[in-house]
């Protein structure tokens, strides 16, 4: 039951558009787009990272 509000989701690189890292997030507390700033290792920088399909 916990278990089915959280989520796996895939992180996707704002510039090279790579997908990067896999988490989970809330559904009932975060109901939108999940972005966070993470190292992309293809454009060597830390970039914006968004929630992909």
């Amino acid at each position: 039951m916990a278990s089915d509000l959280r989520v796996r989701v895939m992180l996707a690189c704002t510039e090279c558009k790579q997908r990067n890292y896999n988490t989970t997030k809330n559904k009932r507390t975060n109901t939108g787009r999940l972005e966070m700033k993470k190292y992309c290792k293809f454009c060597k920088k830390q970039t914006l990272h968004r929630e992909t399909k």
